[in-house]
């Protein structure tokens, strides 16, 4: 298989950001990401896949990549006549489009492929209309929060996983957000804390719950020829992507392993390696209860096992296999569209060792794990990237 290397990426502020636009955030993640490859323009980009589920709302239901990139085409930073292919896939919507960058590459159908993730859900002037297209936008509301606290109560009870210990994945996570200057929440709070902020659906509490805010992503992924024609301080920070994974969920039992299981099993093939090659992770928190789960689905520790893993400060920074190091959804942010790729930048930054106070020692391989959708009990799309230090 032909290899495809990550030569950039970027991440804007998580949040609520009034005075942004999508053209702004496009800007913002798109510019960042130039820089963080060594490129002073994007004029050897073959294609480019835009991610966004929630510019529809909004009025712009189609072209929505083309419509955010035409301000830069003008410019000149962005070549003209490059296919932009937009993607939508709910929260795993950026690790599509990833997964179209990456496959670009590897068919040999681009050297240079462009992958970006774009939300903005908050409106400071009409703030409960855009309580309502947020609504709107995630199927009524609590939907998803109501799904994953019956996930975790079915696991409270068939595996003695205790309120405590979910607390203390959510602790750990807002204690990382803190020290992340990106983070929708940048303040520490105890397991006490969280189990005492306000109920959203039993048995999950405000604090163990991601915030939706506005933010963007961008990622640039080059074949292996294109990496030796670049200079040798860019070549030095590429990482190769080992392995990238869709897999499609299922109206399954709760006693069945969930599609991330599936996603990561062949990952793991793909690259030729275990879970415990793992060094750190980036996972899909919308819930800290996630958190747990995901661990026991990735094999990072067995099934029914995650909170005690959880709880041994195996997954906190220092610990056997960090997981979240960028506080994860529940404290840096959940822009529906941006956060697949938002998980790809964290795991850069760690691989390269330039994480500051969140800088993992041991840190070669990474995986990130992003999913989408609801089907029953199930996530309707689910996506594992593995990254490595080239």
């Amino acid at each position: 298989m032909t290899d495809a290397y990550l030569i950039g990426s970027s991440c804007t502020r998580f949040g609520k950001q009034p005075g942004a636009s999508f053209k702004d955030l496009t800007r913002q993640a798109y510019l960042a990401m130039l820089a963080d490859a060594g490129l002073d323009d994007g004029g050897a980009i073959d294609n480019a896949w835009f991610g966004n589920c929630g510019m529809g709302s909004w009025g712009q239901r189609n072209i929505r990549g083309q419509v955010c990139f035409t301000p830069l085409v003008r410019e000149g930073l962005f070549p003209e006549r490059v296919p932009m292919i937009n993607v939508e896939g709910g929260c795993a919507t950026a690790s599509m489009a990833l997964h179209g960058a990456w496959k670009d590459v590897l068919s040999g159908t681009a050297a240079l492929s462009l992958a970006i993730g774009v939300e903005k859900i908050f409106v400071p002037d009409s703030v409960a209309d855009a309580a309502a297209r947020t609504q709107e936008i995630f199927d009524g509301g609590t939907l998803f929060m109501d799904t994953y606290a019956m996930q975790a109560a079915w696991h409270m009870r068939h595996h003695g996983t205790s309120a405590a210990q979910i607390a203390a994945g959510a602790s750990k996570n807002h204690a990382m957000g803190a020290l992340n200057p990106l983070a929708q929440y940048r303040f520490a709070l105890s397991p006490a804390q969280v189990l005492a902020d306000r109920m959203v659906s039993t048995p999950l509490t405000r604090a163990m719950c991601a915030p939706i805010g506005d933010g963007a992503a961008a990622a640039l992924v080059c074949s292996a020829a294109f990496l030796r024609g670049l200079p040798p301080a860019v070549q030095a920070r590429a990482l190769r992507i080992s392995a990238n994974v869709l897999t499609g969920g299922k109206y399954r039992r709760l006693d069945e392993p969930g599609l991330s299981h599936l996603a990561a099993q062949r990952a793991y093939a793909m690259a030729g390696l275990q879970p415990g090659d793992i060094d750190l992770a980036e996972v899909h928190d919308a819930t800290s209860f996630c958190e747990i789960y995901q661990a026991e689905m990735l094999g990072f520790c067995p099934v029914g096992q995650g909170g005690a893993y959880f709880a041994s400060g195996a997954t906190a920074l220092g610990g056997e296999r960090p997981i979240n190091l960028s506080g994860g959804l529940v404290s840096k942010g959940h822009p529906v569209g941006a956060t697949g790729l938002s998980m790809i930048f964290e795991l850069a930054l760690q691989l390269r060792g330039e994480a500051g106070a969140r800088q993992h020692a041991r840190a070669r391989v990474g995986l990130a794990e992003n999913g989408g959708g609801v089907m029953g009990f199930d996530e309707a799309a689910c996506a594992v990237t593995i990254l490595e230090r080239a």
